[in-house]
């Protein structure tokens, strides 16, 4: 059942924390993770927040991110006193197309099943957060597995084992030239067009996959990426 009371928020401290301390869990997945968005090992405590991670860490809108920035009281709806941790804090570019002007998002990470199972609980949580997030500017936000666990996910994983890759400066450029030339052209056009060697064009492909990782060639990644998906030129080599 929904709590009915409006829970009244007493005060919010913003603070910065150690490193959260993850604790062995039989249930969900424990770790730390390490991107180029934050300036140490974060941690997660389930799957979904480690997915979540991967997906901040690879969007170039986003300058920085921080698991469990905040800690917000408030008092229930029985007048206790009681205190909340959102997941993470997202902060983005502000001065970068198309992240220009995008609010930090406060966010909450959580499976979908839980949401409902533990809502009378949460409810007060989140309305407390959302109040803190609209005073400091921010915006809060609930994700789920359904924001989460999609095509795109799965082409991010796929493209961040490309993304540091050490390639060559004649390949890359011959890459993005041929591309240029063609006017777009999907992975296996593109690169039968630079060889009919089919060796060659296989050393080709990691380089390809570092050009889209690093966002150099562009592609739909909304959508399951194959040699078949559409790539076009990014700016940069438009000019």
């Amino acid at each position: 059942m929904f709590l009915q009371k409006r829970a009244r928020l007493v005060y919010t401290t913003v603070v910065t924390l150690p490193a959260r301390k993850v604790p062995k869990n039989y249930r969900n997945a424990t770790g730390l993770i390490s991107t180029t968005k934050s300036d140490r090992m974060t941690a997660y405590e389930s799957r979904l927040e480690h997915d979540f991670m991967k997906l901040v860490g690879f969007d170039p809108r986003v300058s920085s991110y921080v698991e469990q920035p905040v800690k917000i009281e408030f008092t229930d709806a029985t007048g206790r006193l009681r205190t909340y941790t959102p997941d993470i804090l997202v902060t983005y570019h502000p001065q970068q197309d198309p992240a220009q002007n995008t609010k930090p998002l406060l966010a909450e990470i959580k499976y979908r099943k839980d949401l409902f199972k533990n809502w009378s609980d949460l409810k007060p949580k989140f309305r407390a957060a959302r109040r803190h997030a609209r005073e400091q500017g921010w915006e809060f936000r609930i994700i789920t597995e359904v924001e989460i666990r999609t095509p795109y996910l799965k082409n991010v994983v796929f493209l961040l084992g490309y993304r540091d890759l050490r390639v060559l400066d004649a390949e890359t450029a011959q890459l993005e030239e041929m591309l240029k030339r063609l006017g777009g052209a999907d992975p296996d056009e593109l690169l039968l067009a630079i060889s009919e060697d089919r060796i060659k064009r296989a050393q080709l492909l990691p380089t390809l996959w570092y050009l889209v990782a690093n966002d150099r060639i562009g592609v739909d990644l909304t959508q399951p990426l194959t040699m078949r998906s559409r790539l076009w030129t990014t700016p940069s080599l438009q000019e």
